[in-house]
């Protein structure tokens, strides 16, 4: 027996074991879901005897490593003092230090096999980590927070229904407000709260969804190269911190969704990459376990224990912080072993296919254990790709998310609006395009961060012509989404049409609403669209099923017009949807309707209070028995230059 081995079972001695053979036994076969539990530095107060004993237990995996030592605050960062056993042939080594205390900082120091290099690595399980530039772990207790929001937990699986609207507003924390330029004028999760959820609530949103907020060394990733998978960063205050703003958004009715990135992790040297002297939680053929486009490092799904800490800690978030949903980051470049590769820089499966079979089984297990947990959850896939059934059942041979972002959906329509409207007529298929397939997948519309940078453009700037012009087709786009089938997605800034591009390093230019109107009438038609959707359950209810939605007319190309129906699931409750792109007023326009009675224009995109023209609309119409579209009866309405409309039966009121 070693000198360090020695040492290492006096330390464990003096305190508590956490680990289980059970528990190491779950670990090695990828099953140990609780690992937050029990991985990682765990705060112990037990009794022994006549006295109570206080301190951490330490828990890492690293099975290639000589030796693991604990560093930190607490014995001078000396790798001498406090030595970890490992627990046989598992990899996993523990200690438990004495007298240690929350707010501690730590490190693991590894000695390699090879060669007896040494590394100081944080802790995989961190709860929490310092923040950037520096980088070691800080000892957390976790499970002290006071939760409030018990009537939202109770009703979540209801609100987050299928037939129920979502409609999310995207948010980067670190740059939607500030006090002032500077890391230092980030506000803190406990301000946002204050902040950003009554705004969120007022504009009608139903959730909040985060970029991700797992610790990450560079700014300029946004979140997307995380480093701290069980920590949230310490830039805006300490987990009990981030806990609060969740439970403030559930009380005020709106769910949380996490960005989630188990598709790649970077290089940094204190963080999992090389971890234990080996290719560890990485593959070691870069022609699977590195991302040529990010310079990343991608995780090795096949490996269990690899498995296990990814799907433990999707878990955790939704555990320990109760998040609603978790948006699945990158999901085609998990899907693919050629993903952005050239021929001869990918490695086929066994089957000689470009399918990563390992990522497949990794996300099916993934949804699986996350609709078994938690019920009412959400998971939503960012995939670009047409892999088949994304939300198909993991019974059926699908990958189990509830949701796919429609990236196509997206791209067509961009195109679409960006074109001049004289020649928006050659385009109208990019424009209907979608309704084609809307119904093979459960579909989320989003105008999501990645489009509004990276010379891109502000989805306002991306508009055609003059200033007026450009606010009136971003009103009718925003329309045309929300009347389309599928939840919605916006990011921040795009409420009231920002000119310029996202930056992490500035806050959005608030100033715009108090300098032009046409701001304040974007975020007001926002908001009401929101209420809108909210309201009818035409607009929601059936939105992945082919019943819910009817083409009136989608080949008046020469007008630049499409109208549809969107019906709920009572056939008899349906709203009327016309959509207009180009700059001229268009009276008389004959539209077939279902059945008889009065009609009134539901909402507007040209109304003045949004900065329209505010022509008169006729609010209150009456169908008459003439055939038109192929149904019996007809209305004739006014369209607006550049606007969507949408009419339902009944009286104004």
């Amino acid at each position: 027996m070693t000198r360090a081995s020695r040492a290492g079972e006096r330390s464990e001695a003096r305190g508590p074991s956490l680990l289980t053979d059970f528990d190491l036994h779950l670990f090695g076969e990828g099953k140990h879901f609780d690992l937050y539990r029990k991985m990682g530095a765990q705060v112990v107060r037990s009794k022994k005897g006549a006295g109570e004993i206080e301190g951490v237990h330490f828990g890492v995996w690293a099975p290639n490593a000589e030796r693991v030592s604990v560093v930190g605050s607490f014995n001078g960062w000396s790798s001498a003092a406090n030595p970890m056993r490992p627990l046989g042939e598992t990899g996993v080594w523990q200690a438990f230090v004495p007298g240690v205390q929350p707010g501690a900082l730590y490190k693991y120091h590894l000695v390699t096999r090879l060669g007896g290099a040494s590394v100081d690595k944080a802790d995989p399980f961190g709860f929490r980590m310092q923040r950037r530039p520096d980088t070691a772990s800080v000892v957390w207790e976790d499970g002290r927070y006071s939760w409030g929001d018990a009537a939202w937990m109770e009703t979540r699986a209801k609100r987050q229904s299928l037939d129920h609207p979502i409609s999310i507003y995207e948010v980067h924390p670190g740059s939607w407000k500030r006090t002032r330029e500077g890391e230092e004028g980030w506000l803190p999760w406990r301000e946002l709260a204050g902040t950003l959820i009554p705004y969120v609530r007022d504009l009608g949103y139903t959730h909040v969804e985060l970029l991700p907020v797992s610790e990450h060394p560079f700014d300029g990733s946004w979140g997307y190269q995380p480093v701290g998978y069980y920590a949230p960063t310490s830039r805006f205050g300490t987990p009990d911190d981030f806990r609060a703003f969740v439970d403030a958004a559930h009380q005020a009715g709106l769910g949380v969704i996490l960005d989630w990135v188990p598709a790649h992790f970077p290089k940094d040297e204190h963080g999992l990459g090389f971890f234990d002297g080996t290719h560890l939680y990485e593959h070691a053929d870069p022609r699977k376990g590195v991302h040529k486009d990010w310079g990343t490092f991608v995780f090795n799904f096949g490996r269990p224990q690899v498995s296990g800490f990814l799907l433990a800690n999707a878990l955790y978030w939704l555990d320990r912080f109760h998040i609603d949903g978790l948006r699945v980051d990158a999901v085609a470049s998990m899907l693919y072993l050629d993903y952005s590769r050239g021929e001869g820089e990918w490695v086929p499966n066994e089957h000689g296919g470009r399918e990563n079979l390992e990522a497949v089984a990794f996300l099916r297990r993934f949804n699986d254990l996350v609709h078994e947990r938690f019920p009412g959850a959400l998971t939503i896939a960012e995939e670009s790709t047409s892999w088949p059934l994304v939300t198909g059942p993991t019974s059926a041979g699908g990958l189990g998310f509830d949701l796919k972002w429609n990236m196509g959906w997206m791209h067509d329509t961009l195109e679409y609006m960006a074109a001049d409207p004289l020649y928006r007529k050659a385009l109208q298929a990019k424009l209907t395009f979608s309704i084609w397939y809307a119904s093979t997948e459960r579909f989320l519309l989003p105008f999501s961060h990645d489009e509004v940078v990276h010379g891109k453009r502000a989805l306002l700037t991306k508009m055609p012509g003059d200033v007026p012009k450009r606010f009136a087709n971003l009103r009718a786009l925003y329309g045309f989404m929300f009347a389309h089938p599928g939840k919605k997605l916006l990011f921040m800034g795009a409420e009231f049409g920002q000119w310029r591009e996202w930056s992490h390093d500035r806050q959005l230019d608030w100033h715009l609403l108090d300098e032009d109107p046409g701001h304040e009438g974007i975020r007001r038609y926002v908001r009401d669209l929101n209420r809108t959707l909210a309201a009818e359950p035409a607009l929601h209810e059936m939105d992945f099923s082919p019943e819910g939605f009817r083409w009136i007319d989608f080949q008046d190309e020469d007008q630049s017009v499409i109208a549809f129906l969107r019906r709920a699931r009572n056939p008899e409750d349906f709203v009327v949807v016309v959509a207009h792109f180009t700059p001229v007023t268009r009276r008389s326009y004959r539209v077939g309707v279902p059945s008889p009675g009065p009609y009134r224009v539901l909402l507007s995109g040209d109304h003045a209070a949004y900065g329209g023209t505010g022509l008169p609309d006729r609010r209150d119409l009456v169908a008459e028995e003439k055939p038109w579209h192929g149904m019996e009866w007809s209305i004739e309405i006014t369209l607006p230059p550049l606007a969507t409309v949408y009419v339902k039966p009944g009286r104004s009121v």
